[in-house]
């Protein structure tokens, strides 16, 4: 890991730079590791350390080991299932009410990070793909009026992402999970919540049915898997 710099608020930093590390496996799955050490890497004191390993905690990336350290927890099939229902039960209402509150401003917004997430889907640039496509998630989010929420989602992805899985040119291509968020996005550019809050909804519950079938090894739609409680209108 590198070393943090000075200019911006070191806790912040420090918190983006562990959950990195563990997110691309740099701080691997079921290791173990002191505060110390850590903290020695990134050239701070244990202090913003600690406080960043109890937020990562939180969203379980990482747990706390008496008289031991902390070690980087790796994410199960029902730990993917988890994520999902959660974000079903989070992003479905909060869509539907950032369709409602969105100005003509927020709406131009949301279709300029639309555009860029299809540009990169057309240059088959799947690492910029997923970043424009969490700002749009995030957006909408943000939008609702819950920042809390925003961050509470961005933690559950990190949880999936943590485990390297993907759907891209795995179950379906870039173009499919844009196509899907041009449904959500049309819909609140019509103003239209409940059909916003509807595509939302389907695409959370088709990626999840499709991650969950990839990480099991068996077809999409075999799964025996219910989240549909999660998402009633």
């Amino acid at each position: 890991m590198k070393q943090v710099r000075q200019a911006e608020t070191v806790n912040a930093q420090v918190l983006g730079a562990l959950r990195t590390a563990v997110i691309t496996g740099e701080l691997a799955p079921g290791t173990l590791h002191s505060v110390q050490t850590l903290a020695t890497q990134l050239g701070v004191s244990r202090t913003p350390v600690r406080e960043a390993l109890i937020k990562l905690a939180q969203q379980g990336m990482v747990r706390f080991e008496r008289n031991r350290g902390v070690r980087v927890l790796q994410t199960s099939l029902h730990d993917l299932e988890e994520v999902f229902t959660l974000r079903l039960l989070l992003e479905v209402p909060a869509t539907r009410r950032a369709t409602v509150l969105l100005d003509a401003a927020g709406r131009r917004d949301l279709r300029k990070q639309f555009q860029a997430m299809e540009k990169a889907a057309a240059a088959d640039d799947e690492f910029r793909m997923w970043e424009h496509d969490r700002r749009f998630h995030r957006m909408l989010l943000s939008a609702s009026g819950n920042t809390r929420l925003a961050d509470f989602v961005e933690g559950l992805r990190d949880v999936v992402q943590r485990r390297g899985v993907s759907t891209a040119h795995s179950s379906r291509s870039l173009a499919d999970i844009v196509a899907e968020h041009a449904v959500v996005l049309e819909r609140v550019e019509a103003g239209d919540a409940d059909g916003a809050a509807a595509a939302m909804r389907a695409h959370l519950l088709h990626t999840a049915e499709l991650l969950i079938a990839q990480e099991g090894g068996t077809e999409p739609g075999t799964v025996d898997v219910d989240m549909s409680w999660a998402a009633l209108p």
